[in-house]
């Protein structure tokens, strides 16, 4: 109940009043309860103008990740529903990972674990990722689709896709990808993705698509430090006043996800989405270093191709990198 009105709540932003009687109807309640729901949301920290023979007004929202703050925000048509809140947690990825084992083999699709701080975060080849209270956004959303095993490591860069664009609508940064799904804003590092599935040779039991977002920190552990920045710092840096909403944010790339992941299933590639990541991508006409283990290279990153894979020109030729056990960066540093 507290979802739906601080739904209706965020519809009448504009000074307007909703009355205690439009409340009550609209939710199929009696006025009692509505208070009662109303009080709840105040000491949560809302602030919300109540009037007599007015109705009520949310007036300000603290930047708080409760379901029903996530639930608000969301526009979505499946993505998103149900949210799993969770106010600390080990991993949102372990987490979803149980959820997935507890459904029957279809259920679940959609769902996201949302945490406000990880006790144990996890980034690529078993780094941490930095998760403290109040900080950032660290969520994973379950999917169960339908696809071929060999198609899922390019949901990683269509998440990447999201990510970028929700940043870039709600903030105005010039964020970009640093292949494969990085995302930076000035050369540094302020989303990281992390992709895990379950699978048969045919078959697909589930992927978790996990993503932390640096939104608040104003600083880093001294190993990633020169690496990392956060939302905070870079809209200082840009000289633009724009206090983010972590739940609103939020809710800007679960709906990017919805209808990029929708785009995909079409083809199960990047073939309608390639271009846009390339416009996006921060490594495209520069040149790179490969760190393969089995010989690093260098060459001039060209952009993607519908599987995902970075064509990297050396030597005449196009080589063809796939993420995993590959890394690329820059010659001079990150990016």
């Amino acid at each position: 109940m507290r979802t739906k009105i601080l739904q209706m709540l965020r519809q009448t932003e504009n000074g307007e009043f909703i009355s205690g009687q439009g409340l009550c109807s609209e939710l199929g309640v009696s006025r009692t309860a509505v208070w009662k729901a109303i009080k709840q949301l105040k000491e949560a920290g809302y602030e919300i103008e109540a009037v007599q023979n007015r109705g009520y007004r949310l007036i300000s929202v603290p930047d708080i990740l409760s379901k029903e703050e996530v639930e608000s925000r969301l526009r979505t048509r499946w993505m998103g529903h149900p949210v799993y809140y969770f106010h600390e947690i080990d991993s949102t990825n372990t987490q979803a990972k149980r959820i997935a084992d507890q459904k029957a083999q279809r259920e679940g699709h959609g769902a996201v674990v949302v945490a406000d701080m990880q006790s144990s975060g996890r980034g690529r080849r078993g780094r941490g990722w930095n998760s403290p209270h109040g900080t950032g956004i660290f969520f994973t959303v379950l999917l169960k689709p339908e696809i071929d095993p060999s198609n899922a490591s390019m949901l990683t860069l269509v998440k990447a896709l999201a990510t970028v664009k929700g940043i870039r609508e709600l903030t105005g940064l010039d964020a970009r990808i640093k292949w494969p799904n990085d995302i930076v804003v000035n050369g540094k590092k302020i989303v990281g993705i992390l992709t895990e599935m379950s699978a048969q040779v045919d078959y697909v039991n589930h992927i978790v698509v996990g993503t932390g977002i640096n939104v608040h920190q104003t600083e880093f552990p001294e190993a990633i430090a020169q690496t990392a920045t956060s939302l905070d710092l870079e809209l200082q840096r840009a000289g633009k006043e724009i206090v983010v909403s972590r739940a609103r944010l939020l809710g800007e790339v679960l709906g990017q996800f919805e209808n990029y992941y929708e785009t995909y299933l079409q083809t199960q590639d990047l073939s309608a989405c390639a271009e846009e990541y390339n416009s996006l991508l921060v490594n495209c006409n520069s040149h790179v270093r490969v760190l393969d283990p089995l010989g690093e290279f260098e060459g001039q990153a060209l952009g993607i191709d519908c599987r995902g894979e970075l064509m990297v020109e050396r030597e005449g030729r196009v080589a063809r990198v796939s993420s995993g056990e590959v890394s690329v960066r820059g010659i001079y540093g990150y990016v």
